[in-house]
């Protein structure tokens, strides 16, 4: 799903481009065979399982689409980020977080087909262990288990998409999601991706009455995200910063990627 932080991105022509330091962003001017300068302002961590790469290729892309008139639809915007994320992580991104990021709400990734879901209110805290993670070394660790493990391996995965599907017919009862959030936590920490700083964070905010607290993106560090009802965000957000981490309250964003303003 989308939420409420948000990555600003401006892009001017120039003769004389200014770049930041991203093979995302140069994928966006090669994907689209203009030049530009480009301007960054991210509320999001990088590096922290947010999906920020996702979020600064779209962005970058929409920006570009606007400044240099090119008419992309939101579609195209989208195809062209996932393309470029897959081609930066050499074949191992998810159109996932490029999807969310372009359409916002909540979208179903059920191989090439994607979905949107109705929306709901969800009341979220984010919880940031400050642990930057690698997450092509832990995609190796979970390759690694899968060629060493297969009968290991095989059935956690299957158990993680079960859990998904079964959340589907759940939507509306967040404690039920909580308790498959947890279960999902769990069988993560099976395939090696865990770390400390999270089960800390999830202990933590489960502790403090969260319906469920599960690490978010490649784990081994990053952040984790706690499903609760609206009155306990922020008792949920002080436990989580108890442990010298720090937490983020929002909820679902629906709007997708938007031009802000003219200027």
């Amino acid at each position: 799903m989308a939420i409420k932080p948000r990555v600003f991105v401006t892009v001017r022509r120039s003769k004389n481009p200014h770049r930041a330091k991203s093979p995302y962003i140069d994928g966006c001017f090669e994907a689209t065979g203009v030049k530009g300068s480009v301007y960054i302002s991210s509320q999001l961590p990088s590096a922290s399982g947010l999906g920020s790469s996702a979020a600064v290729t779209v962005a970058t892309l929409a920006a570009i689409n606007d400044e240099f008139s090119l008419g992309l639809s939101r579609e195209q915007i989208a195809e062209k980020a996932f393309s470029i994320e897959k081609k930066v992580q050499k074949g191992k991104a998810s159109q996932t977080d490029t999807a969310v990021s372009t359409f916002g709400g909540m979208v179903l990734i059920t191989g090439l087909s994607r979905r949107r879901l109705p929306p709901h209110h969800f009341s979220l805290v984010i919880g940031n262990t400050l642990i930057a993670h690698n997450t092509a070394r832990l995609v190796e660790t979970v390759a690694e288990l899968k060629n060493k493990n297969p009968e290991i391996y095989n059935p956690v995965i299957d158990a993680i998409g079960a859990i998904t599907m079964e959340s589907m017919y759940h939507l509306s009862r967040p404690s039920e999601i909580g308790r498959l959030m947890n279960m999902n936590h769990a069988l993560l920490e099976v395939l090696g991706v865990g770390h400390p700083a999270l089960s800390r964070l999830v202990l933590a905010a489960r502790a403090a009455g969260a319906y469920g607290a599960k690490m978010t993106g490649a784990g081994g560090g990053g952040c984790i995200i706690a499903l609760c009802h609206k009155h306990l965000k922020t008792r949920i957000a002080g436990a989580i910063e108890a442990t010298g981490s720090k937490a983020v309250i929002t909820t679902i964003d629906t709007e997708g990627v938007r031009k802000e303003h003219e200027n």
